[in-house]
């Protein structure tokens, strides 16, 4: 299938937007007088899978539902598996989904998803509003309750950086949930030794883990380039870092609420994030990625 690619074009920046593959973004890259410096992992490719992109967003909740099973008001949800091999299904609905455009100019684009209730048995409407500076990409993603009954919600977007052996990553988290071999959180300690994030060399570090107390701010440096990334969120209180071995990219991404915080009893999901939406009720997300010059060595 061809799934049509937008370019967005600011100063020396360009992203590249595939509608139709999750709503994501393909491409985010520094054009200087170097050469391409890709500031996101990128994919020239028409790739059909979201999981091959530069960034996606998770609507209406990011992370895990363990076993895809939980109550609201009572009322017990199943949701079936939508990774294979894992048997909790993750990052809502949108990502698997095609997105419309619904206007689109030579530095922002605005693409929406409607979901009709089923499985998820809420239906909403989730828009995503990508605009480029020469300064940096903002993306804001926002989902509306179109049901009669309050549906949970939390946000969240899954970028993916590229890293090498020198790759940094700082930023600042109070606390971090370990997690068991399916992913699913566990306990809930002090981010310190293996899981601090102050400074960090990010590239391969074995982590998959969801981080509370989140400040907000993290920096993504890369010795040797010419620009550094700054991710900020005044919208996420959450942070989740996957940081796998030998693969050349780790995600940090900003979120809304905890890993498989839906799991919980209901009167506990304001704590870990999770909203109820009224029906035409809207939560949003907003979030910069902000591109800094490097010290030279």
């Amino acid at each position: 299938m061809n799934h049509p690619r937008f370019s967005l074009h600011a100063g020396l920046l360009q992203a590249e937007v595939l509608p139709t593959v999750g709503g994501s973004i393909a491409r985010f890259d520094h054009l200087g007088p170097a050469g391409r410096q890709p500031l996101l992992r990128g994919s020239d490719g028409a790739y059909a899978d979201v999981l091959d992109s530069a960034c996606f967003p998770l609507v209406p909740y990011a992370n895990r539902i363990r076993g895809g099973r939980f109550e609201c008001d009572g009322r017990e949800v199943q949701l079936a598996a939508n990774l294979p091999g894992d048997a909790s299904p993750l990052h809502g609905q949108g990502w698997r989904a095609a997105w419309s455009v619904q206007s689109v100019a030579s530095d922002r684009i605005e693409l929406a998803y409607q979901h009709a209730a089923g499985e998820w048995p809420w239906a909403y409407e989730a828009c995503q509003h990508l605009v480029l500076s020469p300064e940096g990409l903002s993306i804001e993603l926002s989902c509306r309750n179109l049901s009669d009954r309050p549906m949970p919600c939390g946000l969240g977007l899954h970028p993916y950086y590229p890293c090498d052996a020198q790759t940094r990553l700082n930023t600042t988290v109070a606390s971090v949930w370990t997690v068991d071999p399916n992913v699913l959180p566990v306990a809930k300690l002090p981010s310190s030794g293996h899981y601090s994030l102050q400074n960090r060399l990010i590239g391969g570090q074995n982590l998959d883990n969801g981080f509370d107390g989140w400040s907000g701010q993290a920096r993504i440096s890369w010795p040797g380039q010419p620009v550094a990334l700054e991710l900020s969120s005044g919208d996420a209180g959450y942070f989740q870092v996957y940081s796998p071995v030998g693969q050349g990219f780790f995600a940090a991404e900003p979120v809304q609420h905890a890993n498989a915080a839906l799991n919980a009893p209901q009167d506990q999901w304001p704590a870990l994030g999770i909203h109820l939406l009224a029906q035409g009720e809207s939560r949003r997300l907003r979030a910069r990625f902000m591109v800094f010059e490097q010290p030279r060595a």
